[in-house]
């Protein structure tokens, strides 16, 4: 490609890269929101508020205060997913408080609703306090199905998670957690069948340290990755044995210490351009860039290498150059949907949750993400090649395969109160999510959604 040409498609594909910021800006105030409350009974005429409010309605709640299970038959909560942060981590933005990440929260229970039918209410926390968010957490849970954690900064994340999995009664989950480990998990699965190698052999570089990595690696190396082959970078460089500042702290860092002390075995010191030094595949949700990684430091992976450069809202490094680096990535992804190879938690949430809700699962365990990954990374069939390691989220049959596969598992695990067999799973899971998709396109056809401005 001469000069000229490449910088052309650079310039556009930058281009195409900001529009969505530009489009967001003109579309949030002309919705002034993405979700809201809609009825599902019927109102045929007045004498129906009559069953649906007072005198009627004292008949369930009678059933169901005798019968306290009776609610999930009688009332919304059994499809019904609050999604809770408080505004300290969200996206690549950071800490920017509870009324600026509502915009975030409300677009996942629009993915909640379209993708997996289930009803997401958004709920920011005006407090940054992990004994506040648990306390109040617990006392949210008559009111929903499940829970879904987000946006919260560690470490503090992995005690609200790990306290409320213990106490709650619902599933508790944390999507920058769970969501994206299982969903980067597929990912690999399937990067991997790409370059033709094995997942106990190759070398990891994990770029950033938080959250997400964690998880990342915990599922990974529960895969069947080899930990001591592996490295995880934080801001500080290169976890090993070596890091007195987290031994220091290790009763706050107790992830990033024991991650200290069974990946790096080889006891490598350095940042970024060191971990990657010699790596297969580098798993990358770290700050965002472009320019947190350079191509230089791509060239210097082995040959077929897997870029994963998944940050928020702009990816480590561009992938066009992760392509152009050296002998050149073998594949390539980001978290970003106008890139090809989108690796991003809204593949995997929607369908999870889904399945989770239907047989009425008390937690969410690592096995039923495993089978959730597995689910997702099949769903590509015959189509799987370097620049479609994954199905996109217009594939939404991988949804209801997720949720049958999440279902099974549950009930393999003994966490489930509802027996169903798959198929019975797979076509409930189609009918729910087929019901939000087309209630969706009848407001749209109808005029009740109306047409975004030119």
């Amino acid at each position: 490609m001469l000069k000229e040409e490449r910088l052309i498609n650079v310039d556009e594909l930058l281009a195409k890269a900001q529009r969505p910021s530009a489009d967001a800006m003109e579309l949030h105030p002309f919705y002034r929101g993405k979700v809201e409350t809609a009825l599902k009974c019927t109102v045929r005429d007045f004498n129906d508020f009559a069953i649906w409010y007072t005198p009627g309605v004292a008949a369930p709640c009678r059933a169901i205060a005798e019968d306290p299970e009776k609610v999930y038959d009688y009332t919304n909560k059994w499809n019904t997913v609050a999604v809770v942060s408080d505004g300290t981590r969200v996206l690549g933005l950071g800490d920017i408080g509870p009324k600026a990440g509502l915009p975030v929260m409300e677009g996942k229970a629009l993915l909640y609703k379209y993708l997996g039918g289930v009803d997401g209410v958004a709920i920011m926390l005006d407090t940054k306090d992990p004994d506040e968010i648990i306390k109040t957490v617990l006392m949210l849970q008559p009111s929903f199905g499940g829970v879904n954690l987000e946006d919260l900064s560690q470490p503090k994340c992995f005690r609200i998670l790990d306290t409320l999995r213990e106490k709650a009664e619902i599933p508790v989950w944390h999507d920058d957690q769970q969501g994206t480990a299982t969903v980067t998990l597929a990912a690999l699965i399937n990067a991997l069948k790409v370059v033709g190698k094995r997942i106990d052999e190759v070398r990891i570089a994990f770029i950033g340290s938080g959250a997400a990595n964690v998880a990342c690696s915990r599922l990974i190396f529960g895969w069947g990755a080899d930990p001591a082959r592996c490295l995880m970078v934080d801001s500080q460089g290169i976890l090993g044995k070596h890091r007195r500042d987290l031994e220091r702290r290790k009763a706050e860092f107790v992830d990033k210490w024991r991650l200290c002390q069974t990946t790096n075995a080889e006891g490598r010191e350095g940042g970024i351009p060191e971990a990657m030094q010699g790596a297969d595949v580098v798993i990358a949700l770290s700050r965002p860039g472009p320019g947190t990684i350079l191509p230089d430091w791509v060239a210097r992976m082995n040959r077929d290498a897997i870029v994963f450069a998944c940050a928020n809202p702009v990816p480590e490094i561009w992938p066009w150059e992760s392509k152009e680096a050296g002998a050149g990535a073998a594949v390539v992804a980001t978290g970003r949907s106008d890139f090809p190879n989108q690796v991003n938690n809204s593949l995997g949430f929607p369908g999870i949750f889904r399945g989770t809700l239907d047989v009425r699962a008390r937690t969410i365990t690592d096995e039923m993400c495993f089978a959730a990954a597995e689910a997702l990374a099949n769903q590509i069939g015959d189509r799987l090649d370097e620049e479609q390691i994954l199905p996109t989220m217009d594939d939404w049959e991988v949804f209801p395969r997720e949720a049958a596969a999440v279902g099974m598992k549950a009930q393999e695990q003994g966490v489930a109160r509802l027996r169903m067999s798959y198929d019975d799973l797979l076509n409930q899971a189609r009918a729910i999510i087929k019901r939000s998709r087309d209630l969706t396109h009848v407001m749209m056809r109808e005029g009740l959604i109306p047409e975004p401005p030119n």
